[in-house]
């Protein structure tokens, strides 16, 4: 990878202000890409205030497009690196941190998956996806492939940084995926002094035949209710399997499908954080829309936090 500096700081100097590194902490690197639009400052000072949080080291990157003649790519790099060069002086959230800027040229996707294998990333920050004017047009952004295809936990930033999150909702689905999300989230630091709300849905699966056999309405309502004391249990016993258990957590267990009940415990609880994970998916099924964690991707103005199933343990 070949990196570029800006201005008389060098785009790559580490800021020489330091915090100390909270023992035991599992967040040490960070990585934050930047296009220089509001989108990405919100992600920028979303990353400085988890690095101060949790004393990482964070990496912000800037890709230069390299498909123009060498005389636009070295301008752009030099301008890339007097606005990053700026942004240490002008953002709050970057000062008093352990932290680098990096310019390198090349397509965005590629240059944040192998910077991310470069610095050995615990977390990619990035923005939101451009909103665009059809909602569900969403295949080809950059942030959608780097959570397609990337190993690491990926936080999407669509708020302003204002404090660290104090509410939490985490999307389980009874899978090693949500378990490895769950983790992931508690090992980066996500839930401390958080309030978390575990979301579940379930479906009685013979409700559908009992009104179609004309069963009545209050034998089917006793019916959901013990599904979802079933469901309920079930829930339980996963976390308590997986060293998930925590007493002060709630729980939202409901007759519904995933992306409905996750939308509406988010509306009702207006999580700062959204924790969700990815099933393994290869071939065409890679390139497909459709997953739960893609839904929410799209249509959810919260920060989210989508962790793959093969995410390196944190």
């Amino acid at each position: 990878m070949e990196d570029f500096s800006g201005s008389s700081r060098a785009a790559l100097a580490m800021v020489t202000l330091r915090t100390s590194q909270p023992k035991g902490s599992h967040m040490q690197r960070i990585l934050a890409a930047t296009d220089f639009s509001t989108r990405s400052q919100r992600s920028v000072r979303r990353a400085g205030l988890l690095a101060r949080q949790t004393g990482a080291e964070l990496t912000i990157l800037h890709a230069v497009e390299d498909d123009q003649p060498t005389r636009l790519v070295e301008l752009e790099r030099k301008e890339a690196g007097k606005i990053l060069d700026e942004q240490l002086n002008s953002v709050a959230e970057l000062r008093g941190i352990n932290c680098r800027f990096v310019v390198t040229a090349g397509d965005a996707f590629n240059v944040i998956l192998r910077t991310a294998e470069s610095t050995s990333a615990d977390l990619v920050v990035m923005g939101s996806h451009r909103k665009k004017l059809l909602r569900y047009i969403f295949v080809g952004t950059t942030i959608e492939r780097v959570v397609r295809t990337s190993l690491r936990p990926v936080l999407m930033v669509n708020t302003e940084a204002a404090h660290t999150y104090t509410r939490v909702l985490a999307a389980v689905d009874i899978s090693d995926a949500s378990a490895r999300a769950l983790q992931a989230a508690r090992a980066l630091h996500f839930l401390d002094k958080a309030h978390v709300t575990i979301a579940h849905a379930f479906e009685p699966l013979a409700k559908s035949a009992q009104f179609i056999a004309g069963v009545p309405r209050e034998r089917i309502a006793d019916y959901v209710a013990q599904e979802q004391l079933r469901a309920s249990a079930e829930l339980a016993a996963f976390l308590q399997s997986h060293g998930l258990s925590d007493a002060a957590w709630s729980f939202r267990v409901e007759e519904d499908e995933p992306f409905q009940t996750i939308s509406r415990v988010a509306a009702e609880m207006y999580p700062g954080l959204l924790v969700i994970g990815t099933h393994s998916r290869s071939g065409i099924a890679k390139i497909l829309l459709g997953s739960v964690a893609e839904e929410v991707l799209r249509a959810l103005e919260i920060d989210i936090l989508v962790v793959p199933t093969a995410a390196e343990r944190v």
